[in-house]
Order: C-alpha cells, then structure tokens, then sequence
C-alpha cells in the first residue's frame, strides 16, 4: 500500500468518523429543537391571547369612557331636574296656600255679595223709574244666581260688578225706548227719554202729551206744549236719528 493510499485511508475515515458525530449531534438536538418549536408556537398563542386582551381592554376602556362621559351627562341632567321639581314642589306649597286663601276669601266675599245685591235692591227702588221692569229682573237673576252651587264664586261677583257697571253707565248715557205710561188713568203707548239720571221724560206718539219725572215729589208731571220740539228733538238724537246738540229741558233737582 503506497503512502497516498493511506492518507486517503485516513480520511476517509475521519470523514466517517466526522459524519457520524455530526448525525448523533443531530439526533442529540432534535428534542430541544422540537422543544424550541414548541415553545415558540406557545410563545405565539401567547402573543395571540395578549393581544386579544389588549383589544379587549381597549373596547372596555372605550366603553368606560363613553359610560363615565354618558354618566356624567346625567348627573348634569338630574340636577337640573332636582332644581326643576324642587320649583315645581315650591309652587305646590304656593298653590295650596292660595287655595286655603281662596277659600277664606270665598267665606268672607259671599256675605259681601249679598249686601251689595240688597243694595242694588234698594237703589232701584229709590232710583229714576226707567226700564223698570229690566233692571228688577236683573236684580231678580243676581238672587237666584246666589243660590246656584254650580256657578263658582269668582263667576257670581263678576255679575254682581257687571250688574253694577250697567247702573253705572245709565248714568251717563241718552237713550230712547219705548213703553206704556198711564196718562188721566189711560194707558198710553209713549217714547221715553232718558238724560242719564238728570231727566226722565216722556212723550205721547202724536207728540201731543210730554211729561217729566219729579225727582222730589216722586211724581210724574205733565210738560206744557213748549217742550214738544226739544223732547222730540231729544228722542231723534237718542235714536241716533239727529246728530248731537244742546237740548232745553226742565231739570228736577234733589237736596
């Protein structure tokens, strides 16, 4: 065997050798690699959960926001409310105290009602006889009316103030209306003229009779001839016939 021989002997031998070690190293490595591989697929579902938590997290820190924001909305809201009940609970109290007003008021105005309704009585009995039978009935309707429970108080002094306003306005107004007067103990149809309160005269429908009422002695008294064209005159412009001017009439006058 020549010397090349046996140096290719040798190495080959060593590479054998070499060869061999490196598979047994191989073999010898194979569970820590497929421990390795293990570990870096756990390490990835790991990182998987991680970051499924941390999503999860942001979702519920963002809710949290969104909740604690809508929370303190609320609050905002209820206290505006507390104030709004507590104003609405304070007008109760008020209410309630002018109800117990009321009814106090109601006890005391009805008494009132009545003796301005007997007043009323008495005044158109004393009054200038015009439209009698009107305002007796007015007065008539605001007795009746006292005895209602179904008109409310506040209603029936309203009519009682109306009634009075009306007795009021007769006194500053003209006005013309017809009706039966008892002329010599014969009923006669007659114009009435009435200067407010200041003069209440009548006047036949030929225009051939007048008379006035006498204030002092209560009595109708008959007027001579020279008032026919003034009380004619007087009746035209009530009736709205004429336009307004002076008119010479007789006045009574009371003490």
């Amino acid at each position: 065997m020549t010397q090349l021989t046996k140096l290719s002997a040798a190495f080959l031998a060593i590479f054998m050798t070499a060869g061999s070690s490196v598979a047994q190293e191989e073999k010898a490595l194979e569970p820590a690699v497929k421990k390795a591989t293990e570990i870096n697929q756990s390490a990835a579902k790991s990182q998987q959960k991680i970051n499924n938590i941390t999503d999860q997290i942001d979702n519920k820190l963002q809710q949290f926001k969104a909740i604690n924001k809508e929370t303190t909305g609320l609050d905002v809201y209820n206290g505006q409310l507390q104030k709004q009940i507590d104003n609405q609970m304070q007008e109760m109290d008020d209410l309630n105290a002018s109800i117990d007003g009321v009814s106090i008021i109601e006890r005391q105005i009805t008494p009132l009602m009545m003796r301005m309704i007997t007043g009323l009585v008495q005044f158109v009995e004393l009054d200038v006889p015009f439209l009698a039978e009107e305002r007796n009935n007015r007065v008539v309707e605001l007795q009746a009316m006292m005895d209602r429970a179904d008109i409310a108080p506040s209603e029936k002094f309203r009519r009682v103030m109306e009634a009075y306003q009306v007795e009021m306005d007769y006194g500053r107004t003209l006005e013309a209306y017809s009706g039966l007067h008892t002329i010599d103990g014969q009923e006669r149809d007659v114009d009435f003229l009435r200067v407010g309160r200041t003069a209440l005269i009548y006047q036949t429908r030929d225009a051939s009779l007048q008379g006035t009422w006498n204030k002092q002695t209560r009595q109708w008294e008959a007027l001579s001839s020279s008032y026919r064209t003034q009380v004619t005159k007087g009746l035209r412009m009530a009736k709205k016939q004429l336009a307004p001017d002076l008119l010479m009439l007789p006045i009574s006058m009371t003490d």
